[in-house]
């Protein structure tokens, strides 16, 4: 399964809704059929100050997910650094790890949609939220026969360029470092990850914590 990641910008004079409403409506007159709905949830963790040594260490942010597409799974992403799937235990065992990771205050941000069917392409239009407001619009494209992400982008981008028009993304980093490389969910949440990482400073709403 190749996946792509990508931001909708808010259309002119239309609210993140409206912008959700429109493109569901284009992926409908395509012909995809609705296949119940998807969350993609984040918070962020930053090393607890007990834990820095010398003055001036800047502490670590990691990043625990969960996907619905998966869920039996959790995932812990550092920033730069390996992605850990684990158990969903794992939010219990971060209550423990206090001492060391503590959570960034208002730091919780997740997008939720709809899924949609569309011959072999899995499509999911989600909004981005942080607390109560709406801050963007995630799209997710995942292409099912294919396993080697590099192989099917010319597929994805040509399926993407079918709804998104001049919006249609580059091809994601992780496509560009894993040639040859089996794609797996940890790619997907990267993704993830990156995207909310950058809807969180457009909105300008740092992760409160040690950098």
């Amino acid at each position: 399964m190749g996946t792509i990641v990508s931001q909708m910008p808010v259309a002119e004079g239309k609210s993140v809704q409206q912008t959700v409403e429109l493109l569901t409506r284009k992926l409908e007159m395509l012909g995809a059929e609705k296949q119940g709905t998807f969350c993609v949830d984040c918070e962020t963790y930053h090393t607890a100050a007990s834990t820095l040594g010398s003055q001036g260490q800047t502490g670590k942010l990691m990043y625990v997910m969960h996907n619905s597409e998966y869920p039996l799974s959790c995932f812990a992403l550092f920033e730069n650094g390996p992605c850990l799937i684990a158990d969903t235990n794992f939010d219990v065992l971060m209550v423990k790890l206090k001492g060391f990771f503590q959570s960034a205050k208002a730091s919780k941000i997740e997008t939720r949609g709809t899924r949609y069917q569309y011959c072999d392409f899995l499509v999911k239009v989600g909004t981005v939220t942080m607390g109560p407001s709406a801050r963007g619009i995630s799209v997710e494209v995942e292409y099912g026969p294919c396993v080697v992400a590099s192989d099917c982008w010319s597929l994805l981008l040509e399926f993407l360029q079918s709804f998104l028009g001049s919006h249609t993304p580059g091809a994601p980093a992780v496509f560009g470092n894993r040639h040859d490389v089996v794609y797996g969910p940890a790619d997907t949440m990267v993704q993830y990850m990156e995207l909310f990482n950058k809807i969180r400073k457009q909105q300008q709403v740092p992760v409160a914590g040690i950098r």
